[in-house]
């Protein structure tokens, strides 16, 4: 891992940092199926597309029922499947399916029921399980695209230094009036502006100690804001490797035009802006926290320091305002998460991003590398 030395992953370590206390507690792991009958015998193992899944039977559910639960002296174990959403953060189906091939109730038989809640999926589903525990009681973590490099690195590091660093960095930038982030594409330069209005940064670092209801996301470390506007212009790569540049006014993405690609993603995404304008509405700025390998999964690589990234949509779980009722059709209600990096956008260049405190402007990255106001901060 390009040098990069990590602990050996243990689970116990894992939810014994993340939940403490967790003594006592009732636990259980969701993963979700194309088919969810699958669970049914366990017979997902067969598919050896379902690595995700499989990762979670593996080292989590047979992780806990071989030591690690009566180490953490906590009970449950219990496994439950729902059917693939489709989409990042949707609400999730309230059916699931256990390896006996009972079907339950997520609301009736899970919820209530567990202390402690671990959702690993293709998509996350921090959002929707962040409004139930809230309403359940329940603390969570959510390790959508779980992979062998996340287990070996992003799940292996000690989430009290990786809640020190994001620290740092939070208080570094939080309470900033606006950010400024300075793209260049295909020979074009752009510039988003996003509204903060001094408003106090955020973290996501890992930790759920105490009681209060709480969804971690893992890998955890990234500093975040909820804009509370944004202008400009920016450049976006779809998952096919289309490129478009997005005009955002009042917040929202208006439009998107081709810059590369196939025109068609394009026009479907005008679509979807002009049904269901809600689905462009800007609804994260973050900026990662973390020294980590390249997972080739968004969850982890948007945690590593010198990357950043906006999101659009669903913004409720960050404590923003747009909940999945605003939107025309429920399945429009992602929160879909923008990563600038080298790995994943190596078209798009983030030449600067520059923050405005207390009417001071001042450089935080630059080129994927952050600028000597966040590494002041690190090293203090």
């Amino acid at each position: 891992m390009d040098n990069m030395k990590f602990p050996t992953f243990s689970l116990p370590r894992l939810l014994r940092t993340v939940f403490d206390p967790i003594e006592g507690r009732r636990i259980c792991i969701l993963i979700d199926l194309p088919d969810p009958s699958q669970m049914t015998g366990l017979r997902f193992l067969q598919d050896e597309t379902l690595t995700i899944q499989k990762l979670a039977h593996d080292v989590f559910f047979q992780g806990l029922k071989n030591g690690a639960a009566q180490e953490l002296k906590v009970t449950g174990g219990d496994f439950f499947a729902y059917k693939v959403t489709g989409g990042s953060n949707l609400d999730l189906p309230d059916e699931v399916v256990s390896p006996d091939g009972r079907t339950l109730n997520l609301e009736r038989d899970v919820y209530p029921n567990y202390g402690i809640i671990l959702c690993i999926s293709t998509y996350s589903a921090t959002a929707p399980l962040t409004a139930q525990a809230k309403r359940f009681g329940f603390r969570g973590a959510t390790l959508h695209g779980l992979n062998e490099i996340i287990l070996a690195s992003g799940l292996a590091v000690d989430y009290n230094q990786v809640s020190s660093q994001a620290e740092k960095l939070r208080l570094s930038m939080t309470r900033a009036d606006w950010f400024e982030v300075d793209y260049e594409v295909a020979g074009q330069s752009c510039t988003l502006k996003l509204l903060c209005n001094g408003q106090e940064a955020q973290k996501s670092h890992g930790l759920c100690h105490g009681e209060q209801p709480d969804v971690a996301n893992l890998p955890a470390g990234e500093v975040y804001f909820v804009p509370e506007g944004a202008e400009g212009r920016f450049p976006m790569r779809y998952e096919d490797g289309t490129i478009g540049l997005m005009t955002v006014k009042n917040g929202r993405i208006q439009s998107a035009v081709l810059i590369s690609g196939n025109p068609a993603v394009i026009e479907a995404h005008n679509a979807r802006l002009t049904s269901d304008p809600v689905t462009g509405e800007i609804g994260e700025l973050g900026f990662g926290t973390q020294v980590l390998p390249v997972s080739g999964r968004d969850i982890q690589d948007e945690k590593i320091l010198g990357t950043m990234h906006v999101a659009t949509g669903r913004s409720d779980h960050l404590g923003g305002h747009l909940t999945p009722d605003k939107f025309a059709s429920k399945m429009n209600a992602t929160h879909d998460d923008i990563l600038f990096s080298p790995s994943k956008t190596p078209e798009i260049k983030v030449t600067q991003v520059r923050m405005n405190r207390d009417g001071a402007t001042t450089v935080v990255l630059e080129n994927y590398q952050p600028a000597e106001h966040l590494r002041v901060a690190l090293a203090a």
